[in-house]
């Protein structure tokens, strides 16, 4: 299930031709998948439907996209490299599922 679709994420990177449509959609499916990662649990099973996903994650999600859209590589020469945009761990952190 996807929770961000393509039309809201172009919107997000102010992308509007189509060339990087299949692009952006990867990136998509990526921030989707990390998310899950980082909450511990499917967005699908966690929220139910995609209506019912937060709109903290929702955004998280599209920072996500962001910076992975602009960040294509995991090195960057001359430049400070981060790993992941500090907003997204605040906007999940409520959303987490801890096990211990």
């Amino acid at each position: 299930m996807s929770i961000v679709n393509l039309t809201a994420a172009k919107a997000h990177l102010n992308i509007t031709d189509a060339i990087d449509d299949l692009v952006i959609q990867g990136k998509i499916d990526a921030a989707e998948a990390h998310v899950e990662g980082i909450i511990g649990f499917s967005l699908a099973s966690g929220f139910g439907t995609s209506d019912d996903v937060p709109d903290d994650v929702r955004e998280a999600i599209l920072q996500l996209v962001g910076h992975f859209y602009e960040n294509r590589e995991a090195t960057l020469i001359g430049i400070t490299a981060e790993e992941t945009p500090f907003s997204v761990w605040q906007l999940l952190a409520p959303h987490r599922e801890y096990v211990f």
